[in-house]
């Protein structure tokens, strides 16, 4: 793993909020609004932005924890800023704190962690073995 990142570092994308983003469980709509498992997936890729940049050819992250917390809705045809900074990098494990954001109105909160591991460990810890 390349070490080339330090704290307060700050990796960003975006993304407009379509219709599949929102809540829809057993086929219903529940709102019109960018859900929750549609923010995990963003504040996953914000971080692994870092990742792509440091894992050497042998290796893959792997993410270790993921908390979000809402502060407003971001609707469908809405852009949300999402911004990963580095928080801390301890041996192999990233910890990135993330905001999500739709202009000046903050839409989420949160923090991710990812492990870099060798893929050969990673293909051994995911075999299927019954």
């Amino acid at each position: 793993m390349k070490n080339i990142f330090k704290p307060g570092d700050r990796k960003s994308f975006s993304r407009i909020v379509h219709e599949n983003d929102c809540a829809i469980f057993n086929g219903e709509l529940l709102h019109s609004v960018c859900s929750t498992f549609a923010l995990a997936r963003d504040f996953e890729w914000s971080s692994r932005l870092f990742f792509l940049e440091m894992k050497e050819e042998d290796e893959e992250g792997v993410g270790t924890m993921l908390s979000i917390t809402h502060h407003s809705p971001a609707f469908v045809g809405e852009e949300i800023l999402f911004t990963a900074t580095v928080e801390r990098i301890d041996k192999n494990e990233l910890i990135c704190t993330i905001e999500a954001q739709v202009g000046d109105r903050m839409i989420a909160t949160g923090k991710t962690g990812q492990k870099m591991l060798k893929k050969e460990k990673l293909s051994k810890l995911f075999r299927k073995e019954y």
